[in-house]
């Protein structure tokens, strides 16, 4: 089917969510009442999608502190801690100690749940190990676990790996591995940390490659974004070209690429991708509070289509939803844009039926 709808991942979480989710990282909840909890929200989330009309849906990462915590989820040798990012209250979880796999198979099982309570075809996105890497260990406390930060990335490709053949196994249509460190590496300012950020984008894609590797029957996808920060915008800004040659080696079938926002760049960039990645184009905006219109975001995808072809295009917006559990977008509002996501599609199939 052309012009396939989807999301990101996280959709927006309710107040009593967040609560439910700090009252697990308090101590006041223990683990089987907050999966007995979390089962009676999620299905919630899934059926807004399905009556939105999005074809490939996930649960909104409602079960997870943050989009990489789940690592800590599935591992021991993470501290957690609780700190104040641009006025709203996140988990962060820093390695301290060697990682050693204590619940394997932790997003499946989230998976199965998902697929008990929807008839449309899931997604579930999983984060990249550079990314964990970037977040996740730090000189001073993960010296005595790891001496150095690509020491760590090497420790989490098998267990990432592992996962993802779990998730296959599971029948999940989409794993989707996101990495806005890699994207970061677009932005002048951003490159100038780094002594060599080529070397750094390449060291992503090895590690990515590395998890996939023979990994068949399922859909491989990277989704890259400038750090989406909600209401208060992105960090890093600049076309997809600096990091196009690190891309060109990556052994997956999908980009997933934000163009809704104006610093990414145009999509000139699109017609120098190789053919055999099928094309996410993000088309509708996840930060303000602004509906896209069905027309705004068909104009989106027929400009793209000027450099690939529609039997290639998937849409979906941006980014996620809410990339923090403390995100504040309304729900409303996703469902809106969802639901003008799904229009925009039917009008671009009877158009290029």
């Amino acid at each position: 089917m052309l012009f396939e709808t989807t999301v990101v991942g996280s959709m927006p979480r309710p107040q009593y969510v967040k609560d439910l989710i700090d009252a697990q990282v308090e101590g006041q909840v223990d683990g089987d009442d907050f999966q007995r909890m979390m089962d009676s929200a999620v299905p919630y989330v899934a059926q807004m999608q399905e009556l939105a009309g999005v074809d490939i849906i996930s649960d909104g990462e409602w079960r997870r502190k943050s989009y990489i915590g789940v690592i800590a989820d599935i591992c021991n040798g993470f501290s957690l801690g609780v700190r104040d990012v641009n006025g709203q209250r996140q988990t962060w979880h820093t390695v301290t100690e060697p990682i050693s796999v204590e619940r394997s198979g932790q997003m499946a099982r989230e998976a199965r749940f998902l697929k008990q309570h929807t008839t449309r075809r899931i997604k579930v996105a999983l984060p990249s190990p550079y990314l964990l890497g970037q977040r996740m260990w730090n000189s001073e406390e993960s010296k005595n676990a790891y001496k150095t930060r690509r020491d760590f990335v090497d420790a989490l490709v098998p267990v990432l790996r592992d996962e993802l053949i779990a998730l296959r196994d599971e029948g999940v249509a989409v794993a989707q591995f996101d990495d806005p460190e890699l994207c970061l590496l677009v932005d002048p300012k951003v490159r100038a940390e780094f002594d060599d950020p080529d070397g750094e984008a390449d060291h992503c894609i090895d590690a990515l490659n590395r998890v996939v590797d023979g990994v068949e029957g399922i859909t491989l996808a990277l989704h890259l974004c400038r750090r989406n920060k909600g209401r208060a915008g992105w960090i890093g800004e600049g076309g997809y070209g600096p990091i196009m040659p690190a891309l060109a080696h990556l052994n997956f079938d999908m980009l997933m690429l934000e163009f809704a926002m104006p610093a990414a760049g145009d999509k000139t960039i699109l017609a120098d991708l190789p053919e055999r990645f099928d094309i996410g184009l993000g088309c509708v905006d996840c930060r303000s509070a602004e509906i896209d219109t069905p027309e705004a975001i068909t104009g989106r995808v027929r400009e793209a289509l000027k450099y690939v072809g529609p039997e290639r295009v998937t849409i979906h917006p941006d980014c996620g939803f809410a990339p923090g559990s403390a995100a504040d977008i309304p729900m409303d509002e996703a469902y809106l844009k969802l639901r003008n996501e799904v229009l925009a599609a039917q009008i671009l199939r009877e158009e290029y039926a």
